[in-house]
């Protein structure tokens, strides 16, 4: 009894031994070679049926519904997210739930894309001729040419693998990392097509990053009003010392009669200053101040802002309407807060 349990222990021991990390990191080059491969040999494949399928989705007066099961079914799922964000609205369905009432979201005016690398999915197929009764129109990704599902379609987009990465040859791993090349492909010539531009991406994605640097403006983040420092170009240094420590931005603008920035006056200006000797209440600000600031205009993105602080190395900003007057003030601590860097 012990020599056979030890003898059970070694099998095991053996069986389940690490493989080796040249042998795990060879596998998992092979694995992306293979995947690449099938991503390359997609190029050589395309043909009219991937204009045609262009064509269909910018004539649709409806909307876009993508469909798949399985592993099919999370690209989908990718597919439709991606199309949505990129100015082609689309939803996904499950073929399951679609068979179960789901399908009457779907119209005479809209554009199914249904996904399967073997193109014979009964839950598919199930639903094809009613999609097809319905009058809408059918594209279809498959790994094969000849199937039921692919004859059914308005367009067909080859999107299968001649190899799947699976060792064993059966894991979709290849065909699915095809269909997804393919479906950004797709959605990113639709976003061509319609000349999607960097503003309407930046509506459909407002709570992130992108979105905030795409849509704040200077006027959402500058300092307005009398949070805007500001000394007329009679004032003294004393005055614009007091200034500047009343707004906190350690710079004030110099204006002339007319609320035009001539000038402005920082703290590096002021270390300057002192460093000379020069007595505060009897220097006026118009004599060392620096003058021909680095302005911008509140229309602007505050990421342009960002740009310029960064070009000419300044923390400040004065911001000025079509004639030079002041309108507002910001600094670099302004667009942290904003999120805009």
């Amino acid at each position: 009894m012990v020599l056979l349990y030890c003898s059970t222990m070694t099998k095991r021991d053996a069986n389940e031994r690490p493989v080796s990390a040249g042998g795990t990191l060879d596998l998992a080059r092979e694995v992306l070679e293979i995947e690449a491969a099938a991503i390359h040999g997609l190029i050589a494949r395309l043909d009219n049926e991937f204009q045609r399928a262009v064509d269909i989705i910018l004539a649709c007066k409806g909307r876009v519904t993508v469909s798949g099961i399985g592993k099919s079914g999370h690209i989908a799922r990718k597919i439709a997210s991606t199309m949505s964000s990129t100015g082609t609205p689309a939803y996904f369905v499950h073929p399951a739930e679609a068979s179960h009432g789901d399908l009457g979201m779907v119209t005479r005016d809209d554009v199914f894309i249904a996904l399967s690398n073997s193109g014979e999915t009964a839950e598919l197929l199930a639903i094809v001729p009613l999609i097809k009764r319905q009058g809408a129109r059918l594209i279809a990704f498959t790994g094969n040419a000849a199937s039921s599902l692919a004859r059914e379609a308005d367009a067909h987009l080859y999107a299968g693998a001649e190899k799947e990465a699976c060792p064993l040859n059966l894991a979709p791993t290849a065909s699915t990392t095809a269909a997804l090349a393919l479906g950004d492909a797709l959605a990113v010539a639709l976003m061509q097509a319609k000349g999607f531009s960097r503003d309407e991406f930046a509506r459909s994605h407002p709570g992130g990053a992108l979105g905030r640097k795409l849509l704040t403006h200077v006027r959402d983040v500058m300092r307005a009003g009398a949070d805007a420092p500001r000394v007329t170009e009679t004032a003294t240094l004393s005055d614009a010392i007091l200034e500047m420590t009343r707004s906190r931005m350690g710079i004030t603008s110099v204006l002339d009669k007319a609320e035009r920035v001539v000038g402005i006056f920082t703290d590096g200006d002021l270390r300057r200053t002192l460093q000379k000797g020069l007595k505060v209440e009897d220097t006026t600000i118009s004599q060392v101040m620096s003058r021909g600031p680095r302005t911008i205009t509140a229309d602007k993105l505050a990421v342009e802002a960002v740009q310029i602080m960064e070009e000419h190395k300044v923390n400040q900003l004065l911001v000025v309407d079509a004639e030079q007057r002041l309108i507002g003030a910001l600094n670099m601590h302004d667009l942290f807060r904003a999120k805009v860097i």
